[in-house]
């Protein structure tokens, strides 16, 4: 099956798009994603105070680069309000429910920012391409997915919706990589290697989504991802410009207070607690590290 070289499939390029393929400086991008990061607690003390609602979906091509720019999101922010759901395959009891409804579950309540790693359009790509669903399926997801959307939105929800685009080429230089990488291997699965022979009937459904899925409501948001760094960089600053959240001052500054006076406290000796052997110290010693 004949590929593209150059682009995704029906995708606009990223050089007639304005991106530029300047490399960025190391300290360049650390120093805006820390600032990046820190605009993210901000919106993280908003969303809390406020009692809003953020939903963020990735979606894309495999290997475009989704997982590290959600890990760099999180990097910072409290799990306990910045949550991300990455569902496995349906159980068969979940088949027999609703599609949304096991999504559903994983919404925010007041105060809390959901990030969706894959979402419930699974069902307009795997699903449809390796045929775990049916055409009236995917057809029924079609017209339903906007409806549901937009009853997200007129509830209060801040839905944003991305779609990490990579070239072939890029992708399947991660591929290799991940191949010979023993901590990476695990992100290289059955429906990755699909989806290098199965390139163009992504990239078809990928199209017909759009054209169903992509609302005044609930828009798509494109992310050119053959730069990694330049993706995360692009995809952080649309999110936080796009929502109104505001800078919310502590009301009392925050202060260490000072020890109490000891009372005769005793620690028990050393020898009585198991403790983990020194590795750290091998580590150091050993001349073939140094």
């Amino acid at each position: 099956m004949a590929r593209s070289t150059k682009t995704e499939a029906a995708d606009t390029s990223p050089e007639a798009a304005g991106f530029t393929t300047t490399k960025i400086p190391k300290k360049v991008y650390e120093a805006e994603l820390y600032r990046l990061q820190g605009e993210l607690g901000k919106l993280q003390a908003w969303v809390k105070e406020t009692g809003e609602r953020v939903v963020v979906i990735f979606e894309g091509r495999d290997a475009a680069g989704k997982g590290g720019t959600i890990k760099r999101i999180t990097e910072y922010l409290s799990p306990r309000t910045a949550r991300i759901a990455a569902l496995p395959a349906p159980t068969e009891r979940q088949r027999g429910q609703w599609y949304f409804q096991r999504y559903v579950e994983h919404l925010p309540a007041a105060g809390e920012i959901v990030l969706f790693d894959r979402s419930w359009y699974n069902r307009a790509g795997v699903e449809k391409v390796m045929g775990f669903c049916t055409p009236e399926e995917h057809k029924r997801f079609l017209r339903q997915c906007p409806i549901f959307e937009q009853m997200l939105v007129e509830d209060g929800i801040h839905l944003r919706k991305y779609w990490f685009s990579v070239s072939d080429d890029v992708q399947l230089e991660r591929f290799r990589k991940r191949l010979h990488d023993p901590l990476r291997q695990w992100k290289l699965s059955p429906i990755d290697l699909e989806s290098i022979t199965r390139w163009e009937d992504f990239s078809r459904a990928k199209d017909e989504m759009m054209v169903h899925t992509d609302t005044s409501v609930a828009p798509w948001h494109h992310v050119a991802s053959d730069s990694k760094k330049q993706a995360r960089l692009n995809m952080i600053h649309h999110l936080l410009s796009s929502l109104p959240y505001e800078d919310v001052p502590r009301e009392e500054k925050v202060t260490l207070p000072k020890r109490p006076p000891g009372t005769g406290y005793q620690r028990p000796p050393i020898e009585v607690s198991s403790y983990v052997p020194d590795w750290a110290s091998t580590v150091v010693e050993d001349p073939a590290r140094k």
